[in-house]
């Protein structure tokens, strides 16, 4: 199966939204690289920034999962970066 590496960006402006947010992250914890997050506490809200390598629908699906949940917002950045998971 072909995998892409990719940068998942999310911006946490409703501290509820934190539990649902790392369920997701943990349901997909196989494709993640790596997870950096800033408590920006001047603005109240919460940073975060999420690599991963995975297949394109399966990086589809968690921008979508993490980007439905009130007061997050979410952007993807794709690289030209492909692999071959064997």
């Amino acid at each position: 199966m072909e995998t892409r590496v990719a940068v998942i960006s999310i911006i946490v402006a409703k501290e509820e939204a934190v539990e649902r947010l790392n369920a997701i992250l943990h349901d997909y914890a196989k494709y993640i690289i790596g997870r950096m997050g800033l408590p920006y506490r001047a603005k109240g809200v919460n940073i975060i920034c999420v690599a991963v390598d995975a297949p394109n629908d399966a990086i589809s699906a968690l921008s979508g999962k993490l980007g439905s949940l009130d007061g997050v917002s979410v952007k993807t950045a794709y690289s030209n970066v492909f692999s071959s998971e064997g």
